[in-house]
């Protein structure tokens, strides 16, 4: 996700924790605001990722001089490149590299010379630092940090990602072949970008993509697994779900996080989905949006107790996704599951029992009957 903060128009920095993303738009933006006719002479990289503190400290200084050296003719681009000392790391909480750090930071402040511009890019920010909180103040930000696929909404952000960097191919994706590719792929915009490619030299002059291509073409990350899970509960798939829940726990996913970030998140959204349409007479949605706009026209009292994204607006999506699979249930049947994950969250960290034992007999419950 990008931010952008006050502007001066000589000074730009591009971080976040998404690193395929920041490198990416870094180099965009470097090759923008390197002058034209310049050759060698108009971008001088310097790179900032130091094996240690002394080294750290050093790229910094380098970077500031090369501020303060005027350009041969025609105006110059320093990047500070790939920048390691601004985290909260052992080379980050290091005295020389914060002394630099405040070089640079007075060097900034004080305006650089006519024609020179700088850039500055980096992963691992620590914005506690007062470093950041002056380059915030003084320069063209772009925040680009990963999705967190834990947290509710980020779904509709991978979707916005993927219909951009889709269309920039030219590629058209159906309406369930995009769902379907957010889910695979987990928000991860490195995996987004090789996905992408791939289903672009794949489609040859047909650029509408479909869910038998992205299924074909696009393999489940770790977040697909998870949601893969929760698609085979609301599916009543009970052999799947049980396959699932064994194959994460062998790729070394912890049984709470399963029970936290698959089960429990899924019986949730059924039953809160479910209560929804028998309450207000809402009809089973074909797709998510649809549900979407039906939960949307309900007073603030019918929503009131639904989840809500950080900006405090409806994380209706996951409903809309529920919505379409709560008629495989009983509202009595997901209230018993919500009870269930109760007793398997207290289970799973009071007692030595089998994990898998615990998540199978959870899954058991809530499926079996059907």
């Amino acid at each position: 996700m990008k931010k952008l903060a006050s502007v001066g128009s000589s000074i730009h920095a591009v971080l976040g924790s998404d690193e395929s993303e920041v490198k990416r738009t870094a180099a965009e933006l470097a090759a923008k605001l390197t002058p034209a006719n310049t050759g060698d002479f108009g971008l001088e990289v310097i790179d900032g990722c130091g094996d240690n503190s002394e080294q750290s400290a050093g790229r910094v200084r380098s970077a500031i001089e090369a501020l303060q050296t005027l350009p041969f003719f025609g105006g110059k681009l320093v990047w500070l490149k790939n920048a390691n000392c601004l985290g909260d790391t052992v080379i980050g909480r290091s005295a020389t590299v914060q002394a630099a750090l405040e070089d640079l930071g007075d060097a900034l402040k004080t305006g650089l010379p006519p024609d020179v511009t700088f850039l500055l890019s980096a992963t691992e920010v620590d914005k506690r630092r007062s470093f950041y909180k002056s380059l915030s103040k003084r320069a063209e930000l772009q925040v680009i940090d990963r999705l967190d696929a834990s947290r509710s909404g980020w779904e509709e952000e991978a979707m916005e990602i993927v219909r951009r960097r889709a269309k920039t191919r030219g590629l058209v994706f159906q309406e369930a072949a995009l769902e379907l590719f957010v889910l695979l792929t987990g928000g991860d915009t490195r995996q987004i970008e090789n996905e992408l490619e791939k289903i672009d030299l794949y489609a040859g002059r047909e650029r509408n993509v479909t869910t038998e291509e992205v299924r074909t073409l696009v393999p489940l990350s770790r977040v697909g697994v998870i949601f893969e899970l929760g698609n085979a509960l609301a599916a009543c798939d009970l052999q799947r779900a049980l396959g699932l829940v064994r194959g994460l726990l062998e790729q070394g996913e912890t049984a709470i996080g399963i029970l936290l970030v698959a089960i429990l998140p899924t019986v949730r959204n059924l039953l809160l989905a479910k209560d929804l349409m028998e309450r207000h007479k809402l009809a089973r949605p074909s797709a998510p949006f649809s549900f979407v706009a039906a939960v949307n026209r309900l007073p603030a009292s019918a929503t009131e107790h639904l989840p809500r994204k950080k900006d405090g607006s409806l994380n209706a999506y996951a409903l809309g996704i529920a919505a379409m699979a709560a008629h495989r249930f009983e509202t009595a049947q997901l209230l018993a599951g919500l009870e269930a994950c109760l007793e398997a969250n207290l289970q799973l960290v009071s007692t030595q029992l089998d994990h898998e034992l615990i998540l199978t007999e959870i899954v058991v419950k809530l499926l079996a009957c059907r």
